[in-house]
């Protein structure tokens, strides 16, 4: 699938515990790019903002929702580990061009949180041991 480049107004960025909101509007009852973008709802995307020095970013494109006079693109940004969402709030409520292109990524690949996990060790025999300082199940 191609790149769909979009004149936009980038009509809101908003930051909750988790996730950052990102909305864009597309001005007047033309849509470009309607057969690309109509796929991508419910997927990731890999989106770029011209005006920014942010590069792309993976983001979740939640929805698409048209009317007679704009249509509104909303995505979430969930994990920004090398800070690019911040140099995307200088341009929020000015007209951006934004290119967006499917992302191979899954969205259970995009939501997964890293954790440190359990140390072991295998045993010649195959079997795993834990550490005796690991805490049991039955202990809070």
């Amino acid at each position: 699938m191609t790149k769909a480049k979009l004149n936009v107004l980038f009509k809101k960025i908003q930051k909750d515990d988790k996730k950052e909101v990102l909305m864009f509007h597309v001005q007047g009852d033309e849509l470009p790019h309607p057969s690309e973008l109509l796929k991508m709802p419910g997927s990731i995307t890999m989106l770029n903002m011209e005006e920014s020095e942010a590069g792309e970013i993976g983001a979740e494109f939640i929805s698409i929702q048209r009317d007679n006079k704009k249509t509104v693109l909303k995505f979430h940004i969930k994990r920004d580990v090398d800070g690019k969402v911040n140099k995307l709030y200088p341009h929020a409520g000015a007209n951006v061009s934004i290119t967006l292109q499917p992302s191979q990524m899954s969205i259970e690949e995009f939501y997964e949180e890293p954790h440190d996990g359990v140390e072991y060790t295998i045993d010649k025999d195959g079997s795993a041991s834990v550490s005796p300082n690991q805490m049991k199940m039955d202990e809070n």
